[in-house]
């Protein structure tokens, strides 16, 4: 797409999701709309402290007190399993509610103005969960504001690289920094749903877990990958997925099964019966 700055490229599927959200108002502002986005995440990925965290620990997030809304980024890098996205008072998409919604915060993501226009909200309900680098000095921290209490901190594999968007890259990144979580004061958790946060700070996965929810921008977002267009999510019979490998001598395969939304691995021949991992790949799908 053309826009003023130039010509964009971005991940297909993100863009199928922004010619549905961002043209609700008006069609034919898309391509302003656009380069108002693009301009915005062109400053945050020249922002050292600014991150995109990663999808599978949003959705661990957005579950602990149901979020509808998330709270900072753009959207051309805000996941679609969020009902509402906005930055401070200006909606991003979803629909303008008169009560505060459950949300999920990436503060270093918002404006000092966007952060300010949240203050109330946050020192007023005790249904947000935030993310956040360490706001004091030397990496100590500091909460972001009175009413609030941290409840996990670690220095994991838990953002992705600058300028994923541009081809939907799912590497994961530590960034060389560490990640805090805070609540409100008057927010419950338990200890185990405590404990499963530090655990998610603290995973060091290479990649980041695909989007298979069923939200209806979900659905929206994922018909833009190649899969997608092509019309396999809408096949009515079973899909699957095989990759097969040999490892000095080991031959072996992983599957998925689109339908049932399971994979897994096994080990299935020898390298001397053969290099071709088409026979590994055929017994997975098995």
């Amino acid at each position: 797409m053309y826009l003023p700055s130039g010509p964009l490229s971005m991940d297909g599927a993100q863009w199928h999701l922004l010619k549905h959200t961002l043209t609700n108002d008006n069609p034919n502002s898309l391509g302003a709309n656009l380069q108002i986005k693009l301009t915005r995440q062109l400053k945050l990925d020249k922002d050292k402290q600014h991150r995109s965290f990663s999808w599978k620990l949003l959705r661990t997030l957005k579950s602990i007190f149901h979020a509808t809304q998330y709270q900072g980024d753009t959207a051309l890098t805000t996941p679609p399993f969020f009902k509402n996205a906005r930055r401070g008072a200006e909606r991003t998409w979803g629909e303008e509610t008169a009560s505060a919604q459950p949300m999920v915060i990436n503060w270093p993501g918002l404006t000092d103005m966007e952060q300010s226009e949240l203050n109330h909200t946050l020192s007023t309900t005790n249904n947000w969960i935030l993310l956040t680098h360490p706001l004091g000095a030397k990496n100590k921290s500091q909460p972001p504001l009175k009413e609030s209490r941290m409840i996990a901190r670690a220095e994991g594999k838990c953002s992705r690289h600058k300028g994923w968007w541009r081809e939907g890259k799912d590497e994961l990144a530590t960034h060389s920094m560490t990640t805090e979580i805070w609540i409100s004061t008057r927010g419950q958790i338990s200890e185990a749903t405590r404990i499963a946060l530090q655990e998610a700070l603290e995973e060091d996965d290479k990649k980041d877990t695909p989007s298979f929810g069923k939200e209806d921008l979900e659905e929206i977002h994922r018909s833009g990958r190649e899969a997608g267009l092509l019309g396999i999510y809408n096949f009515p019979g079973s899909v699957y997925a095989t990759d097969g490998s040999n490892d000095k001598g080991v031959m072996g395969a992983g599957f998925f099964k689109l339908n049932e939304h399971r994979g897994g691995c096994c080990q299935l021949g020898r390298g001397e019966e053969g290099n071709s991992s088409n026979r590994a790949e055929l017994g997975a799908a098995c």
